[in-house]
C-alpha cells in the first residue's frame, strides 16, 4: 500500500491514543513526533515505532517527505499549528475544537483551500460501530419519522482526572468547546445540517482546584474563565429539532448520551466520545423493553480513525469524512449558542457543507476505503 508518512505536532495526553489507533491502519505511517518538550517528543516516537523520530516542529514541517500533520496541541494553538502546516503544504488533521473563533476556523478552511490542501478535523468517533449502527437506523425508518432528540454531557468538571486542566477553562475550552463537538456532529451525522440554534450559558463557580491524584498541581486553584453550563435548542434543515445540555456543574449522568425519538419508537445512541457504545432501540409495537441493536459495521476503531480515512481519501481523491468544513459549521453551532445567550436571540448557521458518506459496513480491520 502507498502509505502516506505523517507528523505529530502536540505529544501530550491524547497523543497516545492517537498513535495507537492510527498504527491499526496500514496506510498510515508516522515518521515524526514534535513537541515543546523534547522528551515527551522522544516518547511518542518511541510508541510510533521504528519508522518515528523526535524533532523540532519547524524540522517537521521542513521534512518534504511528510504529506500530513496531526495537531494534536491545545486549543488556542489549533489555529496557529495548522496554519502553519498549510503554508508549508501539508495536509492538516486538527484536534477539535477547528479554532476558538470562528474567524480562526474561516481563516484555516480559506488558506487550505487556496493552497490546495485538505483539512480534517476530530472528532472521528463517529465512524464507529455506534454511531455508523445508529445513523443505519435512523436512515431505514427503524423508529418511523424522526421528530426530534435529546443530547446530554454532564459532568464534575476535568480538574478530577486531567493532570493539567488548566486550559480547559481558559478561552477555547470549556464543556460546549471540549465536549460539544462530539454531541454536535453525532447530531449531524444522524440529521444533517444544523440551520438555527438558541442557547444559554451559566457560570457555576470562579475556581476551581485540582483533585487529579499524582498531578503535579495538585491542590492548586484554577480561576474559572468559561461559562461552564449551556443549554440549547438546534433546529435542523431536515425539520427536527434536538435538545443539547453540556455541564461541568453537575456531577450526575441520568440521562442516555442521545435518545432519538420518532413517531413509532425511540432509540438510545451510545456517547459520541466513544466508538463502540451499545446501540438500544424500543418501538411502540414491542412493549416497554429496550433491545440491543446488532452493529451493522465493524467494531475496534479508535482515535485516529478520521486520520485514516482522510489518507485513504489523498490517495483516492473521494471526499473525505471528518471534514474541515464539518468542524466549521460545528464551531459555528457552538459560538453562536454562546452567542445567542449574550444577545438573547435565534442564531442562523452560515457555514454550509455536506454530510459525509456513511461507511461502508463490509470493510476489513484495518482499511476505510472499498
Amino acid at each position: 500500500m502507498n502509505t502516506v508518512k505523517v507528523g505529530i505536532v502536540g505529544c501530550g495526553m491524547i497523543s497516545s491514543r492517537y498513535v495507537q489507533g492510527m498504527n491499526k491502519f496500514e496506510v498510515i505511517e508516522i515518521v515524526a513526533c514534535a513537541d515543546l518538550d523534547m522528551n515527551l517528543a522522544k516518547q511518542r516516537a518511541l510508541e510510533a515505532g521504528p519508522s518515528a523520530r523526535a524533532c523540532s516542529m519547524d524540522e517537521l514541517l521542513g521534512d518534504k517527505s511528510i504529506e500530513l500533520i496531526v495537531n494534536l496541541t491545545t486549543p488556542r494553538s489549533h489555529a496557529p499549528v495548522s496554519l502553519a502546516a498549510i503554508k508549508a503544504g501539508k495536509h492538516v488533521y486538527s484536534e477539535k475544537p477547528l479554532g476558538v473563533t470562528r474567524q480562526e476556523g474561516k481563516k484555516i478552511i480559506d488558506a487550505a483551500k487556496k493552497k490546495g490542501v485538505r483539512v480534517g478535523c476530530a472528532p472521528d468517533t463517529f465512524l464507529g460501530a455506534g454511531l455508523q449502527t445508529s445513523r443505519r437506523m435512523v436512515e431505514i425508518g427503524s423508529i418511523g419519522q424522526v421528530v426530534g432528540a435529546t443530547a446530554f454531557c454532564q459532568g464534575g468538571g476535568p480538574e478530577g482526572y486531567h493532570p493539567n486542566p488548566f486550559f480547559l477553562f481558559q478561552k477555547g475550552g470549556g464543556p460546549l468547546f471540549d465536549m460539544g463537538p462530539y454531541y454536535l456532529t453525532a447530531l449531524i451525522q444522524l440529521f444533517g445540517p444544523i440551520q438555527r440554534v438558541v442557547g444559554f450559558a451559566s457560570k457555576s463557580r470562579a475556581e476551581r482546584t485540582v483533585k487529579t491524584a499524582g498531578s503535579p498541581f495538585l491542590g492548586q486553584t484554577i480561576h474559572v474563565e468559561i461559562q461552564d453550563h449551556v443549554a440549547g435548542l438546534l433546529e435542523f434543515e431536515a425539520g427536527l429539532t434536538a435538545t443539547l445540555v453540556v455541564s461541568w456543574a453537575n456531577p450526575i449522568t441520568p440521562h442516555p448520551p442521545i435518545t432519538v425519538f420518532g413517531t413509532e419508537g425511540a432509540l438510545i445512541v451510545p456517547d459520541p466520545n466513544g466508538f463502540d457504545g451499545a446501540v438500544k432501540i424500543r418501538k411502540q409495537s414491542s412493549g416497554a423493553d429496550w433491545q440491543d441493536v446488532p452493529f451493522t459495521h465493524p467494531t475496534g476503531y479508535s482515535r485516529g480513525a478520521g486520520i485514516a480515512d482522510l489518507a485513504h481519501a489523498i490517495r483516492s481523491g473521494r471526499p473525505h469524512r471528518a471534514s474541515g468544513e464539518q468542524a466549521m459549521a460545528v464551531l459555528d453551532a457552538i459560538t453562536g449558542m454562546l452567542d445567542s445567550s449574550q444577545s438573547e436571540r435565534v442564531y442562523t448557521i452560515k457555514t454550509a457543507h455536506d454530510r459525509p458518506a456513511p461507511l461502508p459496513s463490509n470493510l476489513p480491520a484495518g482499511r476505510l476505503d472499498d
